[in-house]
């Protein structure tokens, strides 16, 4: 481009040297001696080097690196139990006559699958999805050069959805593991799988964004996806996103469709796919072909986002930082001190940006490791040293308090007096069947919303019929007087309330009118 401007420079400067003679300076410029024909030359068959040099780059990228992406197909027969168990038709005379008659009995079924995976190691070590290979009876692995084998699942996370399976072979092709931490926002990357059974297609986008979590409620899954709008479709799930170095930077695990997030297998592609970042691959890799297994650290206590409206209630300049929304007696968090309300701002020095990255850094160590957090507590900065547990299979880490989607802000006060100083807010003393009814601790002290003003700031924070209100600006609250005086000691100012809600406890903050 600089080239150009300075050719077009060199026409503008002998166009106004010969004034109104520009015919006969285009005319000199057609001489094949010319220095400004050279130029213009010059910069035309630089111009098609450089196209062809970038689109030679990207081809010699793909042919390096998608040898190691692999097709792998799976089968898995479902008992006639299962199938008795789940399908409501076969229960029903009227409709099981439609499949074999009235003593009829369901047959085991074979179910086949289809995904990618991604060789890490020459001597047959493949990575892939946890979903992929989930509840398969038999695994078939094969090759860009055509070859076959049946494989064998070495182990599996479902936490974070990798799964390593092996293959008898030996000196295949591999992809070498890229920092996913440095990957960047707009960087260049292509991903390489088997959508639809098309065999090793290549499709190409950027790094959308990274840190992705939360896209899958009520999941077990530790969630750190990196975004990409490199179209990913069902048949990618495993396989490899790369960068333009051709280094793996995830692995292709999930879309986003209309209907929300699926595991690449229940939509097509909207453009929004995510990938688990390689960093976490490798480690998940690692011990898994060590161990069989994955552990993790675990400090026993459920964590919540610092959002803008909660830092100035915290005494912080930002909204960095993880909430300690509660502490699980007995487990490492407890025992070393930790309480509700400290604000983790840094572990083992490195800053810690919300909730999740948090959570990340956590699982990250490995049981038994010993980190320092940096706390903020009651506005006063402090050190708490933790020796991490092990996480527990299956633990929900992401619950927290926060809003609950359950809670019905409707006008039943169930006899509670019309607090409307409480900003909207009607509630009455929790008793032991009202915690019965909300499946709570049976030590859970507080008192539970009956009625919330859905035009209040209240509603718009999320409080909600239902929610149990644990403290007000920290203080704890045992009785509906207790509610009402801390309330209108608030005056006009935001109010900190500790909450409840199913168990989990959080904090939220209401504004004043």
């Amino acid at each position: 481009m600089i080239q150009f401007r300075r050719t077009t420079a060199i026409l503008a400067l002998v166009a106004a040297s010969i004034g109104g003679g520009l015919i006969a300076a285009f005319a000199v410029a057609s001489r094949a001696n010319s220095p400004i024909s050279v130029v213009a030359r010059a910069d035309t068959n630089q111009s098609h080097q450089q196209v062809s040099q970038l689109s030679n780059s990207f081809a010699d990228i793909i042919e390096k690196a998608s040898p190691a992406v692999v097709k792998i197909s799976t089968t898995r027969v479902i008992k006639a139990s299962e199938q008795q168990g789940n399908n409501p038709f076969m229960q029903d005379p009227f409709f099981r006559q439609f499949f074999g008659g009235p003593r009829a009995r369901p047959h085991d079924q074979r179910e086949r699958g289809l995904g990618s995976g991604v060789i890490v190691n020459p001597s047959g070590y493949i990575l892939t999805n946890n979903h992929v290979v989930d509840k398969a009876t038999t695994l078939k692995v094969e090759l860009a050069d055509g070859r076959e084998f049946t494989a064998k699942t070495i182990g599996t996370d479902p936490q974070t959805d990798v799964a390593v399976v092996k293959i008898d072979a030996a000196n295949l092709p591999t992809l070498p593991f890229a920092n996913s931490d440095n990957a960047r926002v707009g960087d260049l990357c292509f991903a390489i799988g088997n959508p639809f059974g098309q065999d090793h297609t290549v499709t190409m986008g950027i790094v959308s964004a990274k840190g992705r979590n939360n896209l899958r409620e009520n999941t077990v899954q530790l969630q750190n996806f990196i975004q990409t709008d490199a179209s990913i479709n069902p048949g990618n799930s495993g396989g490899a996103l790369i960068n333009a170095r051709g280094e793996l930077i995830g692995m292709n695990t999930m879309i986003l469709t209309g209907g929300g997030a699926g595991f690449g297998g229940e939509a097509g592609n909207v453009g929004i796919g995510f990938a688990v970042p390689s960093n976490m691959a490798k480690q998940v890799l690692d011990q898994l072909v060590k161990n069989g297994k994955v552990t993790r650290g675990y400090m026993g206590v459920s964590l919540q986002a610092v959002s803008r409206e909660l830092a100035p209630q915290f005494g912080l300049k930002n909204d960095h930082g993880a909430i300690v929304a509660d502490v699980t007696p007995g487990k490492p968090g407890a025992q070393a001190g930790l309480k509700s309300g400290d604000v983790i701002l840094k572990i083992d020095g490195e800053e810690v940006q919300d909730s999740n990255d948090l959570t990340m850094k956590v699982t990250g160590h490995a049981p038994g490791d010993t980190v320092t957090l940096d706390v903020i507590r009651d506005g006063k900065p402090m050190k708490i040293k933790v020796t991490l547990g092990q996480r527990p299979t299956g633990l929900d880490w992401a619950k927290s308090g926060g809003n609950n989607p359950g809670n019905d802000n409707g006008d039943n006060d169930n006899g509670a007096a019309d607090n409307s100083n409480a900003r909207g807010i009607n509630v009455e003393t929790l008793s032991p069947d009202v915690i019965q009814q909300l499946g709570l601790d049976s030590n859970t002290k507080g008192v539970v919303v009956t009625s919330v003003d859905p035009d209040s700031t209240a509603a718009d924070a999320g409080i909600g019929r239902g929610t149990v209100i644990v403290a007000v600006e920290r203080h704890p609250v045992a009785s509906v007087a207790d509610f009402k005086r801390l309330m209108a000691q608030a005056q006009n100012q935001p109010v900190l309330l500790t909450v409840n809600n199913g168990g989990a406890t959080g904090f939220v903050v209401v504004q004043p009118k």
